[in-house]
């Protein structure tokens, strides 16, 4: 059950509460065991909501759960897992929808106790953020804040979610209506964000400015939640991370997070977040993971090198429905690790790069690259089954990508042969054709006159054949009698 916290001293917050109201098919009730300015009185229930409201600001409030739930009108109602507080957001933002988890990194200014966090609910946070975006008015902007203000004592994982910025924006029907719906958007969710393996997929943040534009990003283009997040300014109000290692530790058990990601050059809360047992990531290794199970990252970066110097993972995962892998816990104990066939890949990505990066993701678990992540190199792994592609589909994608540069490419047993006929300017000249626009006439297969002859394009073409080894050490390229000259090409 998600309990929403309407305020009467917010008219912000009261004017959301109105339109949660208008939008949601609510039921009547009355609680006379509790006086009306602590969320007693009169209140309502829909399905997976109750809503109560409150005399005291949301901010000086200390746990409101206790208000929900129990026994009401004779029935009995499950206490909240979650609580939300529609809220004004107040700034020189413009019109602006938010939500933000609750704390202090350093003194309490707004409400709770200084260097205390509140339960974080990220998987809440990061859902309505997306329906937020799905309602907002046109006008309006969408983010998360830092965690700033109180309460921090809330007994169960709790978040705010806020019209702003000023007066016209408090009072516009359109968007309370949309924080509305967002929050009705809720039903069914609980704090947290599981991915397939089961695994909270939340995040720390560290860093940054108060309306976290990275950590933003992170929770509406990739699979990963965020927790708390200490913007810059919190940091500095905190002190040293060295002398603040247990508001450093609250941060990750209250967001329920092992990894973060720190924004700007911070290396002694690096050493302390390490220190502490969870992982500084980056928000390429975020985007690179996204929602692949943990266990396989994990045994991948260990067995091929971590996103940081290159890994990248493709679309198969190992143990996916369909796939009889053995490996059901997804931790990668059944992927073949083999090296690319290195020429062959070399000339897909020289004849089309995206269309033979597609070919790698379309059937690799993970592969190498360099130049940041934007050439494909070294290593690929395979999830070992019959149901999933391998070597050999890539090594047929790879040849299609081939087919674009050249007349004829054949797959063999042992390598991949790709012939061309094309204008040969030495046999030209041979025959006496000047350079220039003659030579383009033929390489357009047009015949030209030289000098009272006519001069063919066939005649001035000559066959070539590559042959690209795909045996598993990947080799170079080589002639089709086995030696390996320069320019790896036969001709005829």
């Amino acid at each position: 059950m998600i309990a929403i916290v309407v305020s009467r001293a917010d008219g912000a917050s009261e004017h959301v509460g109105e339109r949660l109201l208008e939008v949601g098919d609510w039921t009547r009730h009355e609680d006379d065991d509790r006086p009306d300015d602590e969320g007693g009185g009169t209140y309502y229930r829909t399905d997976g909501f109750e809503l109560r409201t409150f005399d005291g600001l949301h901010v000086d409030m200390v746990d409101p759960a206790d208000a929900f739930g129990g026994v009401g009108d004779g029935n009995a109602v499950e206490s909240p897992d979650l609580l939300v507080f529609v809220s004004r957001h107040s700034g020189n933002t413009g019109p602006l929808l938010t939500a933000h988890v609750t704390g202090n990194f350093g003194p309490a200014e707004y409400g709770g106790e200084p260097r205390t966090l509140a339960r974080a609910a990220p998987g809440a946070e990061k859902r309505v953020v997306d329906a937020l975006a799905t309602h907002a008015p046109e006008e309006y902007e969408v983010g998360i804040e830092c965690t700033h203000h109180g309460p921090t004592a809330v007994s169960v994982p709790s978040l705010f979610v806020e019209l702003g910025s000023d007066d016209p924006q408090w009072g516009d029907p359109a968007g309370a209506r949309a924080v509305a719906r967002a929050v009705l958007d809720l039903r069914g969710a609980g704090p947290n964000h599981r991915g397939d393996d089961g695994h909270p997929r939340h995040l720390v943040g560290f860093g940054g400015g108060h309306y976290a534009p990275r950590f933003t990003r992170i929770v509406r283009e990739t699979d990963w939640a965020v927790g708390h997040v200490g913007a810059d300014w919190a940091l500095d109000e905190m002190g040293s991370s060295g002398a603040n290692r247990d508001v450093i530790a609250a941060a990750f058990k209250r967001s329920r997070a092992e990894h973060a990601v720190i924004e700007g050059d911070r290396p002694e809360l690096a050493d302390v977040v390490a220190d502490l047992g969870y992982r500084v990531v980056s928000e390429t290794w975020v985007r690179a993971v996204d929602a692949r199970p943990l266990a396989l990252v994990e045994h991948l970066e260990s067995a091929m090198g971590p996103v940081s110097e290159g890994l990248r993972f493709g679309s198969v995962v190992p143990g996916s429905p369909g796939a009889d892998t053995g490996d059901d816990d997804g931790d990668g104990d059944d992927v073949t690790i083999r090296r690319f066939p290195a020429a062959l890949l070399a000339r897909a990505q020289g004849i089309d790069g995206d269309a033979a990066r597609a070919a790698v993701e379309a059937n690799a678990v993970a592969f190498e690259t360099e130049q940041a992540g934007t050439r494909v190199t070294g290593a690929v792994a395979f999830a070992a089954d019959d149901a999933s592609p391998g070597y050999a589909a890539l090594v047929a994608d790879l040849a299609t990508t081939l087919a674009a540069g050249y007349d004829e490419v054949v797959v063999a047993a042992d390598a991949v042969l790709a012939r061309e006929t094309a204008f040969d300017p030495d046999l030209a000249a041979e025959r006496g054709v000047p350079e220039g626009p003659a030579f383009g006439r033929l390489a357009a297969g047009e015949a030209v006159d030289v000098d009272g002859e006519t001069v063919r394009p066939d005649s001035v073409t000559r066959s070539r054949e590559e042959r690209f080894p795909v045996h598993e050490d990947g080799g170079n390229r080589t002639k089709s009698d086995g030696s390996e000259p320069d320019d790896a090409v036969s001709e005829e």
